[in-house]
């Protein structure tokens, strides 16, 4: 795409998922300088609507009539993400849950803008598909491995209380999120519990199953739009403007081209039909609600019993009123 800036970072995953990199630069960047936004994204598919918007040049086009240029950074994964933002390199980043709340409770200076989506089921437990695994009683003594400290753990901790378990009738094992696909599929555990679009992948090369989605468990999967608090008070219009094209692309979604979803499968890794294969996992609602709030709670509740952050309310820290239009 002409006049397009494109960073791109090859950042491995750190440990654990929650390294957030706070510092002095998330109040010392130059929050009143409104000709430039940063957008950090990575290869989710709760985010699509962004890939879509970034892609045709819509979001360019929207913010070049306000004098303002848009310019792109590409991670692996949401920790090197909280780092940029702390460095103050980035202005807005699309988030999963935990790294959402883990730099927000470690003190980073930042704001839930949006809902990138809701997407219980873009969670799942894998197992072999000869296994004879076929509830959450039945992982009782087994090996399941996931990424510690993911939204992944949590939806293990879900549904193993559904038969009324915990970690301590299984045993848990600690995996990365390349790793996991390999180790079902040749028996060293006996179920992984991941996310799209590695669900997919792996189902898809025919000898694994699902045994359960976050919906059979309660998990809700909330994906998040965050902003550092003091660029987006001192820029709001901008942050309304790149919301409103995120909601844009999602509602005609649809009538996305052929070029397009071939730009998104390539960024995701996977096939065309495998990405309109997940569409229906994700609803990209943008809009805080309470729904969402309770969510991100839920997600702060399991990190604080694992012992990795300590228990806040998000609240206070969620801010609609960008999508609103209300800032004023």
């Amino acid at each position: 795409m002409k006049n397009k800036i494109i960073a791109f970072f090859i950042i491995s995953i750190l440990a654990l998922g929650l390294l957030t990199g706070c510092g002095n630069s998330d109040k010392d960047h130059n929050a009143n300088k409104t000709n430039m936004v940063c957008i950090a994204l990575q290869p989710s598919a709760a985010f699509i609507p962004m890939m879509i918007t970034r892609q045709t040049g819509d979001l360019e086009k929207a913010l070049k009539e306000e004098g303002v240029s848009v310019v792109w950074y590409d991670f692996e994964s949401g920790p090197p993400m909280n780092n940029a933002m702390g460095k103050g390199e980035t202005d807005l980043s699309l988030y999963g849950d935990v790294p959402t709340v883990s730099a927000i409770e470690q003190g980073c200076v930042r704001e839930v803008v949006g809902i990138t989506a809701e997407a219980p089921n873009s969670y799942a437990i894998v197992v072999r598909k000869d296994s004879p695994i076929k509830s959450a009683a039945d992982l009782k003594g087994k090996k399941v491995a996931t990424n510690i400290g993911s939204t992944a753990h949590n939806m293990v901790d879900k549904y193993l209380s559904t038969a009324g378990l915990t970690f301590d009738d299984i045993e848990l094992i600690s995996a990365s999120p390349a790793d996991m696909p390999y180790m079902v599929r040749y028996g060293q555990v006996d179920a992984v519990s991941l996310w799209e679009p590695s669900i997919t992948k792996l189902v898809d090369s025919g000898d694994c199953r699902i045994l359960a989605q976050g919906s059979d468990c309660g998990l809700e999967g909330t994906n998040t739009i965050v902003g550092r608090k003091d660029f987006c008070e001192a820029n709001p219009r901008i942050v309304e403007t790149v919301l409103k094209e995120y909601k844009k692309a999602a509602d005609n979604i649809d009538n996305t081209s052929d070029e397009t979803w071939t730009y998104v499968a390539k960024y995701l890794g996977i096939d065309v039909s495998q990405v309109k294969s997940i569409l229906s996992k994700y609803n990209f609602s943008v809009q805080i609600t309470q729904k969402d709030i309770d969510s991100l709670n839920d997600t702060i509740n399991f990190l604080a019993k694992i012992g990795k952050i300590n228990k806040y309310d998000i609240t206070n820290y969620c801010n609609s009123k960008y999508y609103d239009g209300t800032y004023e």
